[in-house]
């Protein structure tokens, strides 16, 4: 994700050389190049406007609230790069509308403020860009932190790019200069009116304690909401983006009380959660992630059984807010991985059919908004649960299994849907409105059942759409 830089001290002797001055001279532009922010850092390719619009913004619809419906997250390979053709298919097929999550470093995006103060927008530019040009709604997510604010080197070429450094919280005496980097985004595009702080807690951990450090969470949290209301009163901000770790009932840290068929959750989960909401600044939506199987990688009872996991989470969420606000998964799983986070296991109608089961649990937990996490390939045509192959090659950017489902999903059941009681027995799944109904069969097999008072057979993990209206 990194990219490489130049080398700072040839740029300084280079400097010296154009003034066309002796070893005095030479001292002194170093002993003042060392004076500037970074200390001396390379900053090739970077800024200091940071805030400065970028592009051309979309104007945000009237009355955006804070409910964005289901979208995708980009990840590390997305279609903003490619060719031309494949990276046009890919945008003009997008439902205008659709929500699509970019964090601000990583996932695609270079380090935002390599130096204090000095800004690289370039990768995170053009992912906004795209969101731009498919009609998306863009939602950025404020993660992850510059080198120099977790203990690090400063400078463009330094960046640790490894997963323990990509994950590594901003130090509490850096928790306002983080805030101040968030506030320089909103300012860059103002046309982004929802920001998640943070992601799955990442570095907030209590060693000594063995939990979570939810104090320092919310602190940072507290300084972000902060400062992106000041840019902007109407930018809707959301956290805690907590991962709902369930465990096996057996294990120590299972609550006593929140349990089901698909296990137990964390207690100190629900405890950083309870902090966070009880101390937080204000918040215009709720978000979590987390996975339909336990930290273990077990999916109790069994693979759709454990889907309802997103349910009781969501009402229980809901219950802690009041009902307030709406819910949001920022992230969710129902195939777990192996250990290269590799999902090649299952064919892509038993994924279909175990992802439409997941979305219908979390829909009927309460939630309005959810974003799948996009495997994307960077180039070839093994890409298992990928929304598109990859816009690699002018063949690329076509649509596969998920990206129907998904599409669909987000058209069908808008925030604000309200949704009919229909039962269509134990071996299938369902969600419906007036209008339509969605039937998935969880059986690797054929299977006859009554839906709306109409009999019909399902093939093996067949997810179906119905049209009530006829």
């Amino acid at each position: 994700m990194g990219r490489h830089g130049w080398n700072s001290g040839a740029r300084r002797w280079r400097i010296a050389a154009l003034l066309g001055v002796g070893v005095a001279a030479l001292a002194l532009v170093v002993t003042l190049f060392n004076t500037l922010p970074g200390g001396g850092a390379s900053t090739e390719g970077t800024t200091r406007d940071g805030d400065k619009v970028h592009g051309t913004p979309t104007a945000p619809p009237d009355g955006t609230g804070p409910e964005v419906g289901w979208g995708f997250t980009h990840t590390q390979f997305s279609a903003d790069e490619g060719d031309a053709a494949a990276v046009r298919r890919v945008e003009q097929r997008l439902p205008g509308g659709m929500p699509q999550i970019q964090h601000i470093m990583g996932w695609g995006a270079d380090n935002p403020e390599p130096v204090k103060g000095r800004y690289d927008f370039e990768a995170m530019d053009r992912r906004i860009d795209f969101v731009r040009a498919s009609g998306g709604t863009p939602v950025v997510t404020l993660c992850c932190a510059p080198d120099w604010m977790k203990g690090g080197e400063a400078g463009v070429d330094s960046t640790d790019w490894s997963q323990a450094a990509l994950e590594t919280a901003p130090e509490p005496e850096h928790f306002d200069d983080f805030a101040a980097l968030a506030a320089t985004v909103a300012k860059r595009y103002p046309d982004v009116r929802h920001f998640i702080v943070w992601n799955e807690f990442k570095g907030f951990w209590n060693d000594a304690e063995a939990r979570w450090d939810h104090e320092g969470y919310t602190e940072l949290y507290n300084l972000v909401h902060r400062a992106l209301k000041k840019v902007n009163p109407k930018i809707m901000v959301g956290g805690p983006y907590l991962v709902m770790d369930s465990l096996d009932p057996r294990e120590e840290h299972a609550s006593p009380s929140f349990r089901g068929s698909w296990g137990a959750m964390d207690r100190r989960v629900l405890d950083a959660f309870s902090y966070w909401n009880e101390h937080k600044a204000g918040a215009d939506f709720v978000v979590v992630d987390g996975s339909s199987y336990t930290r273990d990688d077990e999916l109790l009872p069994d693979e759709f059984a454990a889907t309802d996991k997103f349910t009781a989470v969501g009402e229980w969420v809901r219950r802690q807010t009041g009902d307030e606000l709406p819910l949001w998964w920022a992230e969710y799983y129902v195939e777990p991985a192996d250990g290269d986070d590799n999902r090649h296991d299952w064919s892509e109608a038993r994924r279909a059919a175990v992802h439409a089961a997941g979305l219908i649990a979390m829909a009927e937990g309460g939630a309005t908004s959810g974003f799948y996490w996009n495997p994307q390939a960077e180039r070839g045509t093994d890409c298992p649960g990928c929304l598109w192959t990859p816009t690699s090659g002018a063949d690329g950017g076509r649509k596969l299994p998920l990206y129907d489902l998904l599409a669909r999903f987000a058209e069908e059941f808008p925030p604000g849907t309200e949704y009919a009681d229909l039962g269509a027995g134990p071996h299938a799944r369902v969600l419906a409105t007036e209008r339509t109904a969605l039937v998935v069969n969880t059986l690797d097999r054929s299977v006859r059942v009554t839906v709306d008072g109409k009999r019909i057979t399902l093939q093996a993990y067949e997810v179906r759409w119905l049209d009530r209206a006829t």
